[in-house]
């Protein structure tokens, strides 16, 4: 699991340095999930998850280590003066754009590991004049935030880059208010396809191969509390693996289960 992290730890970083420098954060080897600006095919890993005028009023080095599988903030349904956690930021995109529609009363997080990607998506706020952006360094497992913290948790094609899963969810269930909300985009597989199946689809690192499947997500949600679950496809990015939209409401009972986190074999990326 170390070894894995580092292997996604060490791709994204590359993926910073070269949009940092103007080029692509994302090769077209299947070396990281997608890029806004100039890889993966239209509708699937692409520019067309993002409308013109958000990519246009945003840093071009935003876009260009944006490596996501969809647009978050377009089904989060984000409101004046709340606080928004964005689970593995990046180039800080879904941040800068959380950020905005929450206003000036509003706070929107974005936690990633890479030291790289922080830097960068400092430099993209600074850039885009948000000062209702910050940015933390940690893991998803282990989200350096208190209980009850925010009202809503986005994520963009990075719960499936996690080798513990199940601590993500809790994580999640775990810094929302009662009440609070998740609009995720991830890579969610077919019921049908084992994981060995989903790894011939294409590598981890790529966001394939360590999908989880719907029914998989449905239950792992449900186990920490999450409630009005739904998760829609809404495009294919491989023989039956698709992006997906995933909602859900943390139950307003205080008491939660409690799941001890696996430790730090933690993995977490792209925006």
């Amino acid at each position: 699991m170390t070894d894995l992290r580092e292997q996604v730890r060490e791709r994204y970083a590359l993926a910073a340095v070269a949009a940092g420098q103007g080029g692509c954060g994302c090769a077209d080897d299947g070396g990281c999930c997608g890029n806004v600006a100039c890889a993966g095919d239209e509708g699937t890993f692409g520019d067309a998850l993002y409308s013109v005028a958000e990519r246009d009023a945003l840093p071009k080095a935003a876009t260009l280590a944006s490596l996501g599988c969809g647009n978050p903030t377009a089904v989060a349904d984000l409101r004046e003066g709340e606080t928004v956690l964005d689970l593995g930021s990046g180039g800080g995109i879904d941040v800068i754009l959380s950020a905005r529609r929450v206003g000036v009363t509003g706070i929107a997080y974005g936690v990633d590991m890479t030291d790289e990607m922080l830097a960068l998506a400092q430099r993209n706020a600074a850039e885009a004049g948000v000062r209702n952006a910050i940015f933390l360094k940690g893991m998803i497992e282990q989200v350096p935030l208190p209980d009850n913290s925010v009202d809503v948790v986005i994520s963009n094609c990075v719960i499936n880059l996690s080798t513990e899963k199940a601590d993500v969810l809790a994580e999640m269930a775990r810094v929302l208010k009662p009440g609070g909300r998740i609009g995720i985009s991830d890579v969610v597989a077919e019921d049908h396809l084992t994981p060995e199946e989903r790894g011939e689809r294409g590598s981890f690192v790529g966001c394939i191969a360590g999908a989880l499947s719907r029914s998989e997500y449905q239950s792992g949600l449900e186990a920490v509390g999450f409630e009005q679950i739904s998760i829609e496809f809404t495009h294919q990015v491989a023989d039956g693996m698709h992006g997906a939209i995933v909602k859900a409401v943390r139950s307003d009972r205080q008491a939660l289960p409690v799941i001890q986190p696996a430790g730090n074999d933690a993995v977490g990326c792209c925006a």
